[in-house]
């Protein structure tokens, strides 16, 4: 025998059933009257006011179980916690059902009334994760005991993140020494040694790694994060088809290719001067003609103004073989770190690397740069030394509550005797 719920939906249900519905009054179990009127509320005009009201006054006790229970229809779960009919006293059975999708939660934080917020500070599932504390944390109704209490959270919480990429990073660098070491072993005669040599292998085992997303971003060509406005007033040679441009182009390309030996001797001949902005114009046509593959291997083995290029590809995993790069130094990353036009990804990417995070130069761009993740900025800033957490408490780009943690650390140092 088919459910009542089921004869509803495929509309097979008299009038006068419906109207009964809606009132909450057939003879089935409590749980599917509530399925029946979600349905109702939310699927037909003429029963869904009733239906919403009927919702409104439920039995308490039989919502409070619908909304604890993870095997409640997550439609049902759905209008529960939706703002405009979310009941404050199911409000503690819903944060914990694991049923209920972060996403909504979010939504929920970022809003919530004065009232609610104090539940949602209390919520163990809240207080696990970052993403509903930062969108808590910009909610108006925080008080400032709430605010600080959020922050420190997310604090802990990043601290938290940054020590076990830490513990992974120093696994994964020992698994790497040792590869590394046995290919050395393998190769003792190879001719090429220098620093400026990128091995082939750590280019196929990163294109390995990532042969999922690669083949699932390659028909994105190059669009620089910011757009083609933020480039040198060199960049229309981007756009170049006269054959002196194009002539530049091939004889960088050519160079690179054959190795110093070969540009060498062509010298004599071929030998062309460019300027540091007809250099980059002409990266910049190089890379514009390559597909996703071709830039991750520019990427990692190119050179450092193709580097400052290619940090700023709209394609992640694009942007970030750029710190991948066995080329790549401190300074460029420094700089990287303070760079706006950047994915948020490789901003998060430069602290999952311990060379790089263990700079303070670096460090100190990641807390200043407003596009740097919060939970971010807020794991680096106890990092910071008195004098930078004064200027960052100043800073209006970043987000108030890096400000206000900045703050509460910076008076902290001070009234602590030697710091």
């Amino acid at each position: 025998m088919p459910r009542m719920i089921d004869l509803i939906r495929s509309s097979t249900a008299n009038s006068s059933v419906m109207q009964t519905a809606a009132r909450g009054a057939l003879s089935i179990p409590p749980q599917e009257m509530i399925e029946i009127l979600v349905y109702l509320a939310t699927q037909t005009k003429i029963f869904a006011e009733r239906a919403r009201l009927t919702l409104a006054g439920w039995d308490e006790t039989t919502s409070r179980t619908a909304a604890a229970d993870p095997s409640t229809p997550k439609e049902v779960l759905a209008y529960m916690i939706t703002p405009g009919n979310l009941r404050p006293t199911l409000l503690p059975s819903l944060l914990e059902n694991p049923a209920v999708p972060e996403k909504s939660l979010v939504e929920l934080a970022a809003s919530a009334s004065r009232y609610m917020v104090e539940t949602l500070v209390k919520s163990p599932r809240i207080n696990q994760s970052k993403a509903i504390l930062t969108a808590l944390s910009s909610n108006p109704h925080l008080n400032p005991a709430q605010s600080s209490a959020v922050a420190e959270k997310l604090s802990s919480l990043a601290s938290a993140a940054i020590s076990e990429a830490e513990s992974k990073l120093a696994s994964a660098d020992a698994a790497n020494a040792a590869e590394l070491g046995d290919l050395a072993a393998q190769k003792p005669g190879s001719p090429e040694t220098g620093s400026d040599h990128v091995p082939e292998e750590v280019v196929t085992a990163y294109l390995t790694e990532h042969a999922a997303e690669i083949s699932a971003e390659a028909d994105k060509p190059f669009h620089p994060i910011g757009g083609m406005d933020e480039l040198p007033s060199s960049s229309p040679a981007l756009h170049l088809e006269d054959g002196h441009a194009e002539a530049k182009t091939e004889a960088v390309a050519s160079s690179a290719a054959q190795g110093a030996a070969a540009a060498a001797k062509k010298a004599p001949a071929k030998k062309v001067h460019l300027s540091t902005e007809e250099q980059r114009g002409s990266a910049l046509q190089k890379i514009a003609k390559l597909d996703i593959k071709g830039r991750i291997q520019l990427a990692m083995k190119g050179t450092k103004e193709e580097r400052s290029i290619l940090i700023r590809d709209g394609t992640k995993i694009v942007a970030l073989a750029v710190l991948e790069s066995p080329k790549i130094t401190d300074g460029e990353v420094e700089k990287f770190a303070s760079q706006k036009n950047v994915l948020e990804a490789v901003l998060r990417g430069i602290t999952m690397k311990r060379r790089f995070i263990k700079q303070y130069a670096i460090l100190r761009n990641l807390t200043f740069n407003p596009r740097t993740p919060i939970d971010v900025s807020l794991g680096l800033i106890k990092h910071l030394l008195t004098a930078d957490l004064r200027n960052l408490t100043g800073n209006k780009e970043v987000s108030d509550t890096v400000r206000k943690l900045a703050m509460r650390m910076f008076r902290q140092k001070m009234e602590s005797p030697g710091k």
